[in-house]
Formats: structure tokens, C-alpha cells, sequence
């Protein structure tokens, strides 16, 4: 089927006139309306206009960008002109809010001739690890639905592994990309702060989001960020840096290089199948002839609770725009105070409602000192493990998450619990650092295992050379692909 393809399969057979824009456009089509009332991966359908693009596409004929012709779904946080966009949240999904706008991101994809289909489950404002606080219902994994597809990226990782699109777009503030990829059983990217714009897309922690996306294979993943990446002017975190080709240093040769694997990552309570799954992968990164260290980052077990400080604050600041005034959720009120109050109560779901709680406490004047500013004084010492240790190794690989896929509803009712799902992949994102989720096996009741690569800021080409060495070499036929029930 033309869906189950990767871009650069996808790219070959249009080029060839094998298969047209408008068949594989189709066939992304008929699988989201297949398979999708299980999964609950796709939450706005833009069928119509996505299939009028790929005929203008196959009318010019020329497929002269590998991203040409190629369907994608994006994330719900994603601004499009004239394409609703929610965050999953009633606050803006009550008022039908369209941007009248595009996102950098989508501008790029757009100008490089990739067709959106739709619009991708969230978390509420990217807030979570399963989807489950989604104004849309939770998504499930693929693989077995009974189980979250992760979050807050659930939504993209769940359509990519069914093949309902060739690649999905997805955002990583403290794991929201990777962790979901590691459930779901494909390829996901946090790249290092500043590498992607993120402009136009909706914000939860502007010193920690990160934009990316979701794919088949460590290959397109490649390709994709040479096509999203670069200094935006619109974004003036984005680092005046020049992209380079991601796809030609792919060279699959890796022999030489030294691979830091953190004692910290590997706790005794660290699930079997998971430790299992991430040693044998580190012994198939011997055979490609790397050498292995052990590693220190001491600082590590401080990185949720320091996580869980910084975030809140800033999305304290960044929901402070959803008021009801001049866009989204409106309420009855006898006065502008009750107004707000209603608004916001009505309008946000209970996880935004207690990171914005919590994060107003954290900075609010008597708090200040002993809560944000301390937190940043500890992320300071996360960034410096991390360059302490790329002084000794190039990359570092670890677990994704804990565990695999867990049951819905496993963490509804304890929030920390839910919290600590994120214990292998917010360092990165406190050190700004780029980090790649590759799958590297199955527990004994059939669900992906991930395995973490991490290197230097500014070193995808490091980090995309290692895991596309890993997946040739771990899956020579393909990752295998769910059976949904």
C-alpha cells in the first residue's frame, strides 16, 4: 500500500510516475477512515483541500524536492491559514478558531510541495504524556489499544506507525516527541534549541519547546529537518547557523566513535524487557564498531523536579493570552474579574488549570527566589553534566521511558506519577540538547521499546549518523509494523 512507504520510497516512485500525489494522498485517506475510530490519532480531516493540492502537484509533474507531493498530518498546536487549529483545548475548539495565518514550519513544507491532510491529537496545550487530557478523548497505541500512544505527540506517533500519512509533524518540550515515538515504534526528533523555529506554534514552555517531527525512518527524519531547519525571523530564538545536509552525512559509518551509556538512566527499578531491550541495542552499536564508557550525570535525579518548576512558570505566562477577549472560549459574567474566572474554568481542562497554578505560585513574590530561580540555577548544572560528558564521548544513549505503552487511565487519578513518565527525557531538554528516539526491540507482550541517542548542541548530524546506523542494522527489513485490531 502507497501509505505504508517511507518519503524517500515515496519520493522515488513518484519521480519514476509509478504512483501519482494523488494516489498516495488517497491512500492516506482511506486508512485514517480504515483504522482511525480505534485510534483516535486524527482530530480535523482536510481532505478535500489536500486532495485538490496533490492534483495541482501531479498536473506539474515535476517531483523535484523529496517532500513534493508527500502527505503529512501536523500536531493540533500547528497554525495553518484557513485550517482550524484548537491545541485540543475548549478554549479555542469552542470558538472554532482558524489562524489566519501559517507556521514557519508549515510555510516551509508548504513552499517544498508537502501536503497537510489534518490536524493530530494533543495533549491540551501539549500538556501530558498520554493525550488523555486531549478535549478530544485520549489516543491509543497501534499496537495495542488499550494503551496511550504517549504524549504529548500521541496523536502524530499513533498515525505514523498505521500509516495513516508518510510523516507527521510534532513538538518536544520534556519528551513529547520522543517518548510517543518510543511507544508507537517509529523514529522521532528533538533537535537542539533554536535549530527549528517556533514560530506559529502554539507555546507552552518558551525556553523548552522544540519543534519536530515523526517518521519511518531515521532517513526521513533527516530529510525533514534539512527542510524545516534555519534561522527564522520571525523567531528570534532560532540560531543564525547554517543548515547543513542532513541526509548526505548519513554515511552509516560510526566505527571509532565512543558511546557514554549514564549509570543514572538505569535505576534498579527501570522495567526488565526495557534494560534487556537497551542492551542488547548497545551490543549491536559494538558490532558497528563503536566503543562504550560508562558516564556520570550526577545531576539527573533533579531534573523532574526542576522540569516541573520551569515549565509551570512559563505556561503560567503563556496561557495568560487564552482570556476569552479577543479570541476563544467566552463566558457569562457580571463583572471583567468574573468574567476571567469563568472563561478560564470553563474553558481549560484540570492539567492546565494546575501547571497554571502551580507555576503562578512558583513566581510569585515570595516564592520566587526559593522555587524559579533556584530551578534555573539547577538546569545550569544539567547543562553542564552534559558538556562535561560530550568533552569524553560523542554520543549518549539511554532508555526513552521507563516503561512501555501504559494502560489509559493507569495515571489519571496521580499526576506525579504521570510526572515521573518523563524521567529519561527532560534533561535533554533543560540542556537544549538534540535527541533521537529509534526503536530497538518489543517486550514480550508485543509493544516497542525505544532507544534514547544524545549528543552535543547543534549535533544532529552526530546523533542521525549513529541511530541511522543502528536502524539498518537492528532492522535490515523495515521496524515491523502493528496489526490494529
Amino acid at each position: 500500500m502507497p501509505n505504508a512507504l517511507t518519503i524517500t520510497e515515496a519520493h522515488k516512485k513518484l519521480k519514476a510516475k509509478k504512483i501519482s500525489s494523488e494516489e498516495l494522498t488517497r491512500s492516506c485517506i482511506k486508512q485514517i477512515e480504515a483504522v482511525d475510530d480505534k485510534l483516535n490519532a486524527v482530530v480535523y480531516r482536510n481532505f478535500e483541500k489536500a486532495l485538490e493540492e496533490a492534483k495541482k502537484v501531479d498536473k506539474e509533474g515535476t517531483f523535484d524536492h523529496p517532500l513534493k507531493g508527500i502527505p503529512y498530518l501536523a500536531k493540533d498546536v500547528y497554525c495553518e491559514k484557513g485550517i482550524p487549529t484548537t491545541g485540543c483545548s475548549n478554549v479555542l475548539r469552542n470558538k472554532d478558531y482558524v489562524p489566519p495565518f501559517d507556521s514557519t514550519t508549515t510555510k516551509r513544507l508548504k513552499e517544498a510541495g508537502a501536503i497537510s491532510i489534518g490536524k493530530t491529537n494533543t495533549d491540551e496545550f501539549t500538556m501530558g504524556a498520554s493525550t488523555e487530557s486531549s478535549c478530544y478523548g485520549v489516543s491509543t497505541c497501534p499496537w495495542d489499544t488499550s494503551r496511550v500512544a504517549g504524549g504529548s505527540s500521541g496523536g502524530s506517533a499513533a498515525a505514523v506507525a498505521a500509516d495513516e500519512c508518510i510523516f507527521a509533524l510534532g513538538t518536544d518540550t520534556g519528551g513529547s516527541i520522543r517518548q510517543p515515538a518510543g511507544f508507537c515504534g517509529c523514529v522521532g526528533l528533538r533537535s537542539t534549541y533554536g535549530r527549528t523555529s517556533r514560530y506559529g506554534v502554539m507555546s507552552m514552555a518558551s525556553s523548552l519547546d522544540t519543534i519536530g517531527s515523526l517518521a519511518k525512518s531515521v532517513e526521513d527524519i533527516a530529510l525533514l529537518l534539512s527542510a524545516i531547519a534555519g534561522k527564522d525571523p520571525l523567531d528570534a530564538t532560532t540560531g543564525d547557523r547554517a543548515v547543513p545536509d542532513y541526509l548526505a552525512g548519513l554515511t552509516g559509518d560510526i566505527k571509532g566513535m565512543t558511546v557514554g551509556i549514564p549509570k543514572e538512566y538505569f535505576p534498579d527499578e527501570l522495567d526488565s524487557e526495557v534494560h534487556e531491550s537497551i542492551k542488547n541495542a548497545v551490543k549491536t552499536l559494538k558490532k558497528l564498531g563503536v566503543k562504550t564508557k560508562e558516564i556520570s550525570l550526577p545531576h539527573t535525579k533533579y531534573a523532574v523536579p526542576t522540569y516541573y518548576v520551569v515549565v509551570p512558570s512559563e505556561i503560567s505566562s503563556n496561557m495568560a493570552r487564552y482570556d476569552g477577549i479577543r479570541y476563544g472560549h467566552t463566558a457569562e459574567a457580571g463583572d471583567l474579574i468574573e468574567y476571567y474566572f469563568n472563561a478560564r474554568s470553563e474553558g481549560f481542562g484540570d492539567e492546565v488549570k494546575r501547571r497554571i497554578m502551580i507555576g503562578t505560585y512558583a513566581l510569585s513574590a515570595g516564592y520566587y527566589d526559593a522555587y524559579y530561580r533556584q530551578a534555573q540555577k539547577v538546569r545550569t548544572l544539567i547543562k553542564q553534566d552534559f558538556e562535561k560528558a560530550f568533552e569524553e564521548v560523542d554520543v549518549i544513549v539511554t532508555p526513552v521511558s521507563p516503561t512501555p505503552a501504559f494502560k489509559i487511565g493507569a495515571h489519571t487519578d496521580d499526576p506525579v506519577a504521570m510526572y515521573l513518565e518523563d524521567v529519561f527525557s527532560v534533561s535533554q531538554a533543560l540542556a537544549g540538547i538534540p535527541s533521537l528516539s529509534v526503536p530497538c526491540g518489543f517486550s514480550k507482550n508485543k509493544l516497542p521499546i525505544a532507544l534514547q541517542i544524545m549528543g552535543p548542541q547543534w549535533g544532529e548530524e552526530r546523533v542521525l549518523n549513529v541511530g541511522y546506523s543502528f536502524q539498518k542494522a537492528m532492522w535490515p527489513e523495515g521496524v515491523p509494523k502493528p496489526e490494529i485490531a
